[in-house]
C-alpha cells in the first residue's frame, strides 16, 4: 500500500531509498533491482521462519478498503474525494486496476480522463500509520510466541546439561576437581561456599537470565523454585534446595571425600586439580617471560628483589599449567653507562681489585666516573668516545667489555642461586646490535625515521601525525637507545623462539616505554605484537638494614637470615636440625616473597622486617611453619603410610571444610593465570594455613583409633601437599623441620 502512494517519486527523490546513499536503510520493502539474487539465496535461514510471509496484493487491497471505510465513518475523508490545499497531485497510471476503490470506475485510470488524487498526502499518512501499527503488532505476537518455544527449550536443555555434567564427571573423571567438577564454572554460573556445611556451591539465577538462559521477565523466586524442582538429587548430589535466587547444592559427603582425597598417596600429589575441566581450557604453548634483568658490571641492588621474584612465580605458573617456558634475563650490557665504565676503569680501574671484590670495585669505579662526569666536560667526551668505540667493535673496548660481563653473570647466578631462581637464557642488549641497523632501514624505507631539531631520530607515534608522541630512537651522535635494541630483541626472539606470548616484568616507570615498544612492532608489520604484554609493578619503601642504609639484595638476604635464624632460637616450638642456617635462609626468603605477592602488584608498599618475620598471622613464615608442622605429624605417626582409609570418618564439618577449601586450588590457579597476580595463590595458601591450624587442633590423630587416625592423617596429607605445591609455585621451598 505504501509503494503505491509514492510511485510517482523516483529512487533519486529520497535518499533512504537510493542504492547509492551512504545512509544505512532500516527497511526495505522489496529488492533493488540491481541486487543480485544470490545474495538472498546465501543468507542463513531465518529461526522464526514460522512469521507470516510479506503481505499479497489481495491482502493489501483488503486492507486499504477496509482503512478507506473507517476513515470515511469518522469523516476524515468526503464523499467527493476533493483534495486539500497543498495537495501533490498522484499518478492514477500507476495505480494497479485491481486496487479500484468502491466507487470508482474504470475509467478512472483512463489516460483520457484528467488526473485527480484520492488521498491527500496528511491522509495517505493517516492510512499508513494504521496499517503498520496492526502489522506490527501482530508480528510481534508472533515473535514473543516464537521467542518464548525457544527459550523454554533452552532452558530444559540447560537443566538436562547440568544433571549430565555432575554425573559424567565423577563417574569418567574421579581426579576432577573445577568447582565440584562442574563446568559451568567457567561461564561464572556457579560459586562455591567455602565455609558452609549445608551447601557445597550454588547457581545464581540472576546470572542465568543475564547471560539468556532464561527469560529475563517473570518472578525470579518462582523460576528459582520451578527449576530447583526439576533438578532431583541423585547419586552425586545429596539435596537441592532453593534459596533467595539462587539454587543450593549439596554433595554426598561421602563421595566427597573419597574423590578429593584419592590422589593422595598415590604418586598423583603435584597433579592435584591441574587435569580440571577449568585449567583445561586455558590455551597452551611458548611462553618466554623476561625477568630481572639488572645492568651489568653493577652489584644487585634490592630494588630488583621485584622483578626477580614476580618472573619466577609467573614462569613457575605457566609451566605448572602445561606451556613450554622459556626464562630470560635480558641483561642491561650496553649502553652510554659502559663507557662511563670503561672510561673510568682506565683512571680509577685495577685488575688486582677486581679479581678480589669484583662487583664492589667496578661500583666503586662507577659512583666515581660518574662524580667526575659531573663536572668534567672531557670525561663526558671519554665516555662517548668509549661507547662508540664498543659499538664499532674496537678489540680493546670489547676486550673490557666482555670481562665486566662474565664476572657480572657469575655474582649475580650465585644470588640466584640462594633465591631459588634459574634462567634458560642469558641474554643482553648487546647481542642485537645487528638487527639494530635492520629495524633501522626498515623504518627508514617506510618513512617513518625522521631527523628532530636536535639532531636525533625519531619516530612519530601519534595518531594525527602532529608530532605529540615521538619515541627517540638515535642520539645526536648516531648510536642507539634502550628502546632501539629492545624492538631488535623482540623480532629476534619470535625468528628464534615463535613464541605464543611474551611477557616483560619491570617496574611501572617502563609502562610507557613498553607501550611505544608494543606500537614501534606494529608499525614495522608485526602483528604479533599483541602477544606481548608488560607485568608493571610498584615501589617497595623501607627496605634498609638496621643502620639506616638502602642495601645491596645480598645484604636484604644476609638481614632476613640473621634476623630469621635469632627468632627461631627464641622460639620454644622451634626443632632441632642438622643446618638451621639454611632453614632460616629459606624461610626469611619465603617471608620476603609472600610480603612482596600479598597485595597488587602494581601497588606500592612499606617494608617492615618486624612485620615480614612475625610467626603469627598472614605471613611466609606462617605457611613455612604450618608445613613443618604438617611433615611432623607425618612422621610421628605409624598410620601415616596406610593407602586405605575409611571417607565416612570424615564427615565432620571441620574435615568438610577443609576439602571445600581445597576444591577453590585449580579456580585460583586459573584466576592467577588470567591476570598474572600471585596474591590469588597466597591468599589461598593462608587461608588453608589457618583451616589446617584449625583441624590440627580439633582433628587429634594421636590418642584416635587407628582407623580415625589413617582417615584424618590422610586429610593433612592431602592439605600439606596441595600447600607445598602452591608454594613451589610462588618460588619458596618448603621446609620440612623447623
Amino acid at each position: 500500500m505504501a509503494c503505491g502512494a509514492t510511485l510517482k517519486r523516483t529512487l533519486d527523490f529520497d535518499p533512504l531509498m537510493n542504492p547509492a546513499s551512504p545512509k544505512r536503510r532500516r527497511c526495505t520493502p522489496m529488492m533493488s533491482p540491481v541486487s543480485s539474487p544470490q545474495k538472498y539465496l546465501r543468507m542463513e535461514p531465518s529461526p522464526f521462519g514460522e512469521v507470516s510471509s510479506r503481505l499479497t496484493t489481495e491482502q493489501i487491497l483488503h486492507n486499504i478498503k477496509q482503512e478507506y471505510k473507517r476513515l470515511q465513518k469518522r469523516r476524515h475523508l468526503d464523499n467527493a474525494f476533493q483534495q486539500a490545499d497543498g495537495c501533490c497531485p498522484l499518478d492514477l497510471q500507476s495505480i494497479p486496476s485491481c486496487l479500484a476503490l468502491p466507487g470508482t470506475s474504470s475509467a478512472a485510470t483512463s489516460p483520457n480522463r484528467k488526473e485527480q488524487p484520492l488521498f491527500s498526502l496528511r491522509q495517505v499518512g493517516m492510512i499508513c500509520e494504521r496499517l503498520l501499527k496492526e502489522r506490527e503488532d501482530k508480528i510481534r505476537e508472533e515473535y514473543d510466541e516464537i521467542l518464548t518455544t525457544k527459550l523454554a527449550e533452552q532452558y530444559d536443555a540447560f537443566v538436562k546439561f547440568t544433571h549430565d555434567q555432575l554425573l559424567r564427571r565423577f563417574e569418567e573423571q574421579p581426579a576432577s576437581c573445577t568447582l565440584l567438577v562442574l563446568n559451568l564454572c567457567s561461564y561464572s554460573f556457579l560459586d562455591l561456599f567455602s565455609l558452609r556445611q549445608t551447601t557445597d556451591f550454588k547457581l545464581s539465577i540472576s546470572t542465568l537470565r543475564v547471560r539468556g538462559v532464561l527469560p529475563s521477565s517473570g518472578d525470579i523466586q518462582l523460576q528459582t523454585e520451578h527449576l530447583a524442582s526439576q533438578l532431583n538429587p541423585d547419586s552425586v548430589v545429596e539435596a537441592v534446595s532453593a534459596g533467595s535466587g539462587v539454587i543450593n547444592f549439596k554433595v554426598h559427603r561421602k563421595l566427597l571425600v573419597q574423590k578429593i582425597l584419592a590422589p593422595f598417596g598415590k604418586g598423583h600429589d603435584e597433579s592435584f586439580g591441574l587435569n580440571s575441566d577449568l585449567l583445561r581450557s586455558l590455551s597452551r604453548g611458548t611462553t618466554l617471560v623476561e625477568f630481572s634483568s639488572p645492568n651489568i658490571a653493577k652489584k644487585f641492588h634490592a630494588g630488583h628483589l621485584r622483578s626477580t621474584v614476580i618472573g619466577n612465580f609467573i614462569a613457575n605458573l605457566k609451566q605448572t599449567l602445561g606451556n613450554n617456558v622459556i626464562r630470560m634475563n635480558y641483561l642491561g650490557d650496553w649502553g652510554m653507562q659502559f663507557g662511563l665504565l670503561g672510561a673510568g676503569f682506565d683512571q680509577y680501574g685495577s685488575q688486582e681489585n677486581l679479581k678480589q671484590n669484583p662487583l664492589q670495585h667496578l661500583f666503586e669505579v662507577y659512583v666515581t666516573v660518574n662524580q667526575e662526569a659531573e663536572h668534567n666536560e672531557q670525561m663526558k667526551q671519554a665516555a662517548r668516545d668509549f661507547f662508540r668505540r664498543l659499538e664499532q667493535h674496537e678489540n680493546k673496548a670489547v676486550s673490557l667489555w666482555k670481562q665486566f660481563r662474565e664476572i657480572t653473570v657469575e655474582e649475580y647466578q650465585r644470588v640466584y642461586k640462594r633465591l631459588g631462581v634459574r634462567f634458560d637464557i642469558y641474554s643482553g642488549e648487546s647481542c642485537h646490535q645487528d638487527g639494530v641497523e635492520e629495524v633501522l632501514q626498515q623504518l627508514q624505507g617506510r618513512g617513518l625515521l625522521k631527523t628532530s631539531d636536535k639532531g636525533t631520530g625519531v619516530v612519530d607515534l601519534s595518531p594525527d601525525g602532529d608530532m605529540s608522541n615521538v619515541c627517540t630512537l638515535l642520539r645526536s651522535d648516531g648510536t642507539s637507545l634502550y628502546i632501539t635494541r629492545d624492538i631488535a630483541a623482540a623480532i629476534d626472539r619470535m625468528n628464534k623462539y615463535s613464541f605464543d606470548e611474551m611477557i616483560y616484568v619491570t617496574d611501572k616507570s617502563q609502562s610507557n616505554h613498553f607501550s611505544q615498544l608494543f606500537q614501534l612492532l606494529h608499525t614495522l608489520g608485526h602483528p604479533w605484537a599483541d602477544r606481548c604484554q608488560h607485568v608493571p609493578f610498584g615501589l617497595v619503601r623501607g627496605m634498609k638494614t638496621r643502620s639506616g642504609e638502602v642495601v645491596f639484595l645480598e645484604d636484604v638476604l644476609d638481614e632476613a637470615r640473621t634476623r630469621m635464624l635469632r627468632n627461631m632460637e627464641q622460639s620454644k616450638t622451634t626443632k632441632e636440625m642438622e643446618n638451621p642456617e639454611e632453614t632460616a635462609e629459606k624461610v626469611g626468603i619465603t617471608a620476603l616473597i609472600v610480603q612482596d605477592f600479598k597485595g597488587p602488584l602494581l601497588s606500592d608498599y612499606t617494608f617492615d622486617w618486624d612485620r615480614v618475620l612475625q610467626a603469627q598471622g598472614d605471613t611466609g613464615v606462617f605457611l613455612q611453619y604450618t608445613h613443618a608442622r604438617l611433615c611432623s605429624l607425618m612422621r610421628s605417626s605409624e598410620a601415616a603410610g596406610a593407602c586405605e582409609f575409611d571417607p565416612s570418618l570424615l564427615l565432620d564439618r571441620t574435615s568438610i571444610t577443609v576439602l571445600q577449601h581445597l576444591l577453590r586450588y585449580d579456580e585460583v590457579l586459573h584466576q592467577s593465570a588470567q591476570d598474572l597476580q600471585p596474591k590469588h595463590l597466597v591468599n589461598f595458601l593462608l587461608k588453608l594455613s589457618h583451616l589446617i591450624a584449625s583441624a590440627h587442633r580439633e582433628l587429634p590423630v594421636k590418642g584416635s583409633s587407628r582407623e580415625v587416625a589413617q582417615a584424618r592423617l590422610r586429610l593433612f596429607s592431602g592439605a600439606r601437599s596441595v600447600l607445598a605445591n602452591g608454594m613451589r609455585i610462588l618460588g619458596i621451598t618448603p621446609v620440612e623441620r623447623m
